[in-house]
């Protein structure tokens, strides 16, 4: 019998239309319904917009999961969750209704056409590492070699990222 390995992977998930908060709680929902074992989760920020910011306010969430899929099978999983709750791609950094990132997959550096992990642009990201800072600040990311709490504090994003009121952070 082969013995299953649970994988520590860390997930960002955002939304920016709709009714965010639920979108976000029922992306977590289906993510644990799949084989996700739900560990911690940060709270809930409030965030503008970056890279296109002319569009609603996000809200956005790391949440640390435990897995035995891989690398490419929780990247189908995540597009899956983001389809059944009617994701549509309107092209790069454009408003929606749920977005799940995979962050880290353990320490995995991952470098294939449709996956790369460590996700190449956490380090420039506020809206990510303040969250990320809030779970795991002494990890080491595994391609820079700094801490995420090293990371947010020369972070060049300078964007505001606030705890969400009525922030309903509670440990699964």
């Amino acid at each position: 019998m082969t013995e299953r390995v649970e994988n520590d992977i860390y997930l960002l998930l955002g939304s920016n239309l709709g009714d965010r908060e639920a979108y976000l709680k029922n992306g977590i929902d289906l993510l644990e319904s799949r084989d996700f074992e739900i560990m911690d989760r940060s709270s809930v920020y409030s965030t503008r917009a970056w890279g296109k910011t002319d569009q609603p306010t996000f809200l956005n969430q790391v949440i640390h999961v435990r897995s035995s899929h891989d690398p490419v099978t929780v990247l189908s999983q995540l597009l899956q969750v983001e389809n059944l709750l009617g994701r549509k791609r309107n092209g790069k950094w454009g408003p929606r209704n749920i977005d799940i990132d995979l962050l880290f997959y353990g320490k995995s550096v991952i470098d294939l056409p449709e996956l790369k992990v460590p996700h190449p642009e956490l380090h420039l990201r506020r809206f990510t590492l303040e969250p990320l800072n809030q779970l795991i600040p002494d990890f080491s990311h595994p391609v820079l070699g700094k801490t995420i709490s090293e990371l947010l504090s020369e972070c060049p994003d300078h964007g505001e990222v606030r705890l969400h009121q009525g922030n309903g952070r509670s440990n699964p």
